[in-house]
């Protein structure tokens, strides 16, 4: 039942918007343990990223398609209406919080800071996802400037947020990307026998839609982990 590949897809319209230093677009921020993807479908920006290799910035637009792992940390920045299709590894994973957002090293150093910085509240929440932004984007011009010292130490303090839920991802891991991949293997087994039995328990699944302020954009997030199933075995 998970999606393709062990992955997550969502359709991302960036931010618009000026921050502190002239850009448009998102909240910069890392994944600790996945790689995510973007498909560009319309429009022209640029994808900032910082890793242990300095700066760069990549052009995007449409037909652009670019990956990075985890630690990368990435910033997507609007330059006239960018919409981009985003596919995470990790089924789930990236939505149970394997993101931790560039905010200045001590908000980033404190659990509860950081948590406090990083929370959407009920009312008011465009405002929230405005705040958390312009303090994420500078801690990452901070990162920028700092050079490969402080970027080790944000991802210490990277580490030291996300190693809490570990072993809950561990459990979503092995429920989907792990179980699809052993399942693989026992298709391939019956395949080389000979046997298709398989293939009579085919099914047709479509995932709901689900829409809310991701750090990058608005998000129109796709469940992956309940589809509807509408040829049940």
């Amino acid at each position: 039942m998970t999606f393709p590949g062990g992955t997550s897809v969502s359709r991302l319209t960036v931010y618009t918007g000026a921050c502190a230093d002239g850009l448009e677009g998102g909240t910069p921020h890392l994944h600790t343990a996945s790689t995510e993807a973007y498909v560009v479908v319309g429009g022209h920006g640029a994808l900032q990223t910082l890793d242990v290799n300095g700066l760069r910035e990549t052009e995007l637009g449409p037909g652009s398609t670019v990956w990075f792992t985890p630690g990368t940390i990435h910033r997507a920045v609007n330059r006239g209406d960018l919409e981009v299709v985003v596919v995470m590894s990790n089924a789930g994973l990236p939505e149970a919080g394997d993101a931790v957002m560039t905010f200045p090293p001590e908000v980033v150093a404190d659990p509860a800071r950081y948590r406090e910085a990083a929370a959407l509240p009920a009312v008011g929440v465009e405002e929230a996802v405005a705040r958390r932004r312009e303090l994420a984007v500078a801690g990452f011009l901070r990162l920028a400037e700092g050079g490969p010292e402080a970027l080790r130490r944000f991802y210490d303090s990277a580490v030291a947020l996300v190693r809490p839920k570990a072993a809950g991802w561990r459990e979503t891991w092995e429920a989907t990307v792990a179980a699809q991949t052993r399942r693989t293997a026992e298709v391939l087994d019956a395949l080389e026998r000979g046997d298709g039995t398989h293939l009579l328990e085919s099914a047709l699944m479509e995932s709901p839609l689900q829409e809310r302020w991701g750090m990058c954009g608005h998000l129109r997030a796709h469940d992956v982990a309940d589809p509807v199933v509408h040829t049940p075995r």
